[in-house]
């Protein structure tokens, strides 16, 4: 059966260079941490990685940390504050009740164990942050403000160079999970002047298991995972050269091909929206209608359960999701949608295409073909009136 991906936000297949790069590179075994020539050659090639991904975000090469991902790249932030806010004499995080669980574990770890205040800033309709509730918050002072730049569900883009002047001004640090959109959208972390930043390699077409952590020089940081002196004893462990090479590799390409990246998945993006909007009456575009990912459309479909119309789409050969895949295993409705104002039976109805470098219009033209009878069976078994 034809098999359409259309959750490239939960991850990315290894792009054809990639690909060929990182199958080569798996033959270059050496420690880049040791001292004869095999380890200062694998060493070379990490230090030559870590310039291509801070290229990516402009930022200096020696502010990039090498980690497992973004959810270790983001505990690594929040376990900074513990430290952090002795010093500063601080306790209060601000974060927004629309950040990735890794996020939202973190700081109710600090809520919990160490006794911060945490303060989860609403969200209006769109996703995007309340400004009057976030000035509010910065007047508790707080150690840390954490926004994402992108949700990894819905898309919306956040403005993040003015929340982070906003918070420095109010003498907090700021931290911005920016795995959904580097790579996605621009991000120039020199312009924002953000003290922290996270990425990930398998947004970007590069192996699993492999992230990076931005510090702005001068900014505290606590390493998470201690017992060696790799990334100046920020980030202990042996390196993961393939795939940390690989993950370079990947930021070289997805800078080049920004432009490309961004014209095309838009016009798969608005191509499919369009054609819902016109095939399937009663359907809810969630989401900022112009601050959003290029490649990210989450729909509403009253009357329709996600799970029924997920597994219906893959019963067709399409794969896509009901809202991030961290969460997937939870029966609850997505925390986006909620705190965005959907009540359960919209956000239990929703689900996320998102796409990415190898898909087509003929995709497309194939979901609106097959989808729209689906929505339509689904919502004649239903018990749960359209409105």
């Amino acid at each position: 059966m034809k098999r359409i991906y259309l959750d490239y936000n939960a991850t990315t297949p290894l792009s054809d260079e990639v690909r060929a790069f990182y199958t080569a590179e798996l033959m270059e075994f050496a420690n880049g941490s040791s001292l004869h020539e095999d380890g200062r050659h694998a060493a070379r090639k990490i230090d030559k990685a870590r310039r291509q991904v801070a290229a990516l975000v402009n930022a200096r090469p020696e502010e990039i940390i090498f980690t497992s991902g973004g959810s270790e790249s983001n505990n690594t932030v929040f376990n900074t504050m513990i430290e952090a806010a002795q010093k500063r004499g601080r306790k209060t995080v601000v974060t927004t009740a629309i950040e990735h669980p890794c996020v939202l574990e973190s700081s109710r770890r600090l809520a919990e164990s160490f006794g911060f205040q945490v303060i989860y800033l609403p969200v209006d309709a769109f996703g995007t942050v309340k400004m009057e509730e976030y000035r509010r918050a910065l007047e508790k002072k707080p150690v840390l403000v954490s926004v994402m730049t992108a949700n990894n569900e819905i898309g919306t883009i956040q403005d993040i160079k003015e929340l982070c002047a906003l918070a420095h001004q109010a003498g907090a640090l700021f931290h911005t999970d920016a795995v959904q959109a580097a790579g996605k959208i621009p991000v120039d972390l020199r312009d924002w002047d953000v003290d922290y930043a996270t990425f990930s390699a398998h947004k970007i077409y590069a192996p699993k298991g492999i992230g990076a952590l931005y510090v702005k020089t001068g900014s505290p940081i606590e390493p998470l995972i201690r017992g060696g002196h790799q990334e100046h004893g920020i980030r202990a462990g042996t390196y993961n050269g393939p795939s940390i090479a690989a993950y370079g590799y990947a930021a070289e390409l997805a800078l080049k091909g920004l432009p490309e990246y961004e014209e095309h998945t838009r016009t798969l993006r608005n191509r499919l929206r369009d054609g819902l909007l016109k095939a399937i009456p009663n359907i809810k575009v969630n989401g900022h209608p112009e601050k959003v990912l290029p490649n990210t459309l989450d729909v509403s479909f009253p009357g329709a359960e996600g799970e029924s119309i997920l597994l219906h789409l893959d019963l067709l050969g399409v794969a896509v999701s009901t809202g991030s895949a961290c969460a997937s295993g939870s029966l609850e409705p997505s925390h986006v949608l909620v705190a965005a104002g959907l009540g359960p039976e919209l956000a239990h109805g929703s689900i996320r295409f998102s796409f990415g470098k190898y898909n087509t219009l003929s995709d497309v033209y194939y979901i609106l073909e097959k989808f729209p009878p689906v929505i339509e069976r689904l919502r004649a078994m239903s018990t749960v009136g359209v409105s």
